[in-house]
């Protein structure tokens, strides 16, 4: 919000969502040596904060970053994706501002979140030579309807090789080999993620949120780490994304159920982010944040339309 120029704003949104937060839980024990045996442990979430605040005063923020990153990043499925969103945020303010305390605890908040809610994700084995493009993988991805069976993202994060021809759809797409190339088509992840909220939103409106978002924060994330983690970090954005297209994409496109009830208009982008802002909650202004970054990149007025789609989708 204050980077898009809304700043005036935060008290206000800050007191009303932290009326929703629960305390702060109390601390077991030091993360040591055996700190795998504390991932995904959410009762040692104070523990990993306090862990990387201790790394983060005795190391720059970018050495601990790439030190755990491939450590966190098998579990990018955490909190239905939010530690890595949370490290994305934390990240892009470090690389456009600069260092500061406030931002360097939010990054070992950030970091803690992603350890302490660590989760597994199902990646399959890479097939050669394969070419086929984000949006036709998408297209021909099984789909398991999790809201309705009742199982959502974090049961079958690790599970979605039992789900019959996932692991070939889901490792059909081309993954480039050059960083350059690889940011780029991360870039396509979410450019596509954003466009198919559009019509696939109500399958779930606020978890296929994260279906773009969760992709963008690793897109911000990579210029921080060694060029050798960018392939493995575009590979675990996509499954994570493809994943949670799979769990809540509905059976039917909002165009052919008439479900959205509203009409694609154009919008600048700030007027857009704007009415997130009014709309207020939190998964709405991360989608806009998100689908400005895609209409300024792309030019696609439909990323501006699915903000006001998610703001009719999901409640105040």
């Amino acid at each position: 919000m204050i980077r898009r120029g809304h700043g005036d704003q935060v008290p206000r949104w800050l007191d009303q969502y932290c009326r929703r937060l629960e305390p702060v839980p109390s601390s077991v024990a030091p993360i040591g040596r055996h700190w795998q045996e504390a991932l995904g442990d959410i009762r040692r979430v104070t523990d990993w904060t306090r862990h990387f605040d201790q790394a983060l005063d005795e190391q720059s923020w970018r050495t601990v970053l790439n030190q755990w990153w491939p450590r966190l990043l098998p579990g990018i499925a955490a909190g239905a994706t939010h530690g890595v969103i949370r490290v994305g945020h934390a990240v892009r303010a470090l690389l456009l501002d600069g260092e500061s305390p406030g931002r360097l605890r939010e990054l070992a908040h950030g970091m803690g979140y992603w350890a302490s809610r660590w989760k597994p994700l199902d990646v399959p084995e890479e097939l050669p030579n394969t070419e086929t493009t984000i949006g036709a993988a998408l297209r021909v991805l099984p789909l398991v309807h999790g809201r309705d069976n009742g199982d959502g993202f974090d049961e079958w994060a690790p599970r979605m090789h039992e789900v019959p021809g996932w692991s070939e759809g889901v490792s059909k797409v081309f993954i480039p080999h050059d960083p350059i190339a690889v940011r780029q088509w991360l870039a396509q992840v979410v450019d596509e993620a954003v466009v198919r909220y559009f019509r696939y939103g109500h399958g779930d409106a606020i978890m296929l949120v994260h279906s773009a978002t969760a992709p963008n924060a690793v897109w911000r994330i990579v210029p921080a780490l060694e060029q050798r983690w960018w392939r493995d970090s575009a590979r675990a954005a996509w499954i994570a994304m493809a994943t949670l297209t799979a769990v809540y994409t509905p059976a039917t496109s909002a165009d052919d159920t008439g479900v959205s009830g509203i009409a694609p208009r154009p919008s600048a982008p700030d007027e857009a982010f704007s009415r997130a802002v009014e709309h207020g909650d939190e998964h709405v202004i991360k989608l806009a944040d998100t689908a400005v970054d895609v209409y300024r990149r792309t030019g696609d007025i439909r990323a501006l339309n699915v903000i006001e789609r998610a703001a009719t989708r999901i409640s105040r």
